[in-house]
């Protein structure tokens, strides 16, 4: 991109109304540039891309055809070349100017102080960097880009450099130096968000690690519980102790897709349901069990009871459908209007013409059900299945995206 040139004057002491006129739009359109970068700064979280862009726009500002960003590198005590423009390849994060007092680069970085060099051939002050002398860069100016909060070391220089003769004044410099102000925010923020995410990663981390032991911990219940039914001579112990075990692992199905899951806190409900009727199909292995649902990410909370819904409906199925013998279970969860359909069904002998689950003599499998739609804020509806069976309907608010 060509830059724009500032205007040269016959002498550093003229200024008459003329150079005023012909200087303000130059000033203006610095002032331009800084707006539009501080914008951009604001608008991405590409770090390159910042610090990119802060080399090109600072370049066009100051009328050269050079720039660059250098980061302070305290181990080596190097300014190390991050971005810049008019450079050949190779020279991003590979090249590096002193950073002690002797060089232009340095002794902004240790002062803190603005350094404008018009005659880097005739420089008495400092040395002239390599990089500088290969390219035939005769002026230069390098300014100091702090970072956020009182004792942090600052990041490194903005500079822009120029081959052509002319003068860089103190309005440059300020230029220059308001771009490495709005530069040292955007990098704090970039930091500031570093660890930010650090933070989520580590929490994510132990969440998943708490969903992945719950689940082992409830398993292991699971497995206690059984070893007990197993033990036990009466059928109703046996009967009640394998019924809580396949509420517990109900739940760990729910833990144990939390910690596998690519979003913390929530389960795809396909994935879940699968595997939920899979483990049921293999305590009823003489029947069928059919699964079917959208893709929808469900959160803890609303696949905890929901989990535990499939459980007993579908255990009811297994139980008391098919008295004569094996048949098809069926569950099938579709989104609807921003609420969650869930239909369980069999083609069974149906439901008593007496049976009302409002009545309160209802067994404790019923009143777990309503307990869990309620806790859902959901409705249940009881039907006949056609041609034959029964039909459960559970219709709950999805949680919103």
């Amino acid at each position: 991109m060509p830059t724009e040139q500032r205007p040269v004057y016959p002498t550093a002491s003229d200024t008459s109304h003329d150079h005023l006129q012909d200087e303000l739009p130059y000033r203006r359109r610095q002032q331009a540039l800084l707006r539009e970068f501080g914008t951009a700064a604001l608008q991405t979280r590409d770090f390159q891309q910042i610090l990119r862009q802060a080399a090109n726009l600072s370049a066009r500002g100051s009328g050269c055809a050079y720039a660059k960003v250098l980061e302070y590198d305290p181990g080596g005590k190097r300014l190390v070349v991050r971005a810049g423009i008019g450079w050949p390849a190779g020279t991003i994060d590979h090249v590096s100017l002193g950073a002690d007092i002797e060089s232009p680069a340095g002794y902004a970085f240790q002062t803190g102080q603005s350094v404008i060099s018009n005659h880097l051939q005739k420089e008495t002050r400092f040395r002239t960097p390599k990089l500088l002398a290969d390219h035939g860069i005769r002026r230069a100016i390098n300014v100091l880009i702090r970072r956020g909060g009182e004792g942090n070391t600052p990041f490194g220089i903005l500079e822009a450099d120029s081959p052509d003769p002319g003068q860089f004044d103190d309005a440059d410099a300020d230029f220059l130096a308001g771009f490495a102000g709005l530069l040292g925010i955007a990098i704090e923020r970039q930091h500031a968000d570093a660890k930010l995410q650090a933070a989520l990663d580590h929490e994510e981390l132990l969440t998943r690690e708490m969903s992945h032991r719950v689940k082992n911990s409830l398993t292991s219940v699971v497995g206690l519980l059984r070893v007990q039914a197993r033990s036990s001579d009466s059928a109703d112990v046996k009967s009640a102790l394998e019924n809580a075990a396949m509420r517990v692992a109900s739940i760990a199905e729910v833990h144990d897709h939390l910690w596998r899951g690519s979003k913390v806190g929530f389960v795809d409900l396909s994935d879940f349901v699968g595997h939920l009727c899979k483990n049921l199909q293999s305590s009823a292995p003489e029947h069928t069990l059919q699964s079917r649902s959208d893709p929808i990410i469900l959160s803890a909370d609303k696949a905890i009871p929901l989990g535990l819904l499939v459980n007993e409906l579908v255990t009811n199925a297994v139980k008391y459908a098919y008295v004569d013998g094996p048949g098809v279970i069926r569950m099938d969860a579709r989104e609807i209007n921003g609420h969650l359909l869930v239909e369980i069904s069999d083609e069974g002998a149906g439901l008593p013409d007496e049976f009302d689950i409002n009545q309160p003599r209802k067994s404790l499998g019923f009143r777990v059900i309503i307990g869990l739609v309620r806790q859902l804020m959901g409705e249940l509806t009881i039907s006949k299945n056609i041609p034959q069976g029964a039909l459960f309907t559970i219709k709950f608010p999805l949680d919103p995206p």
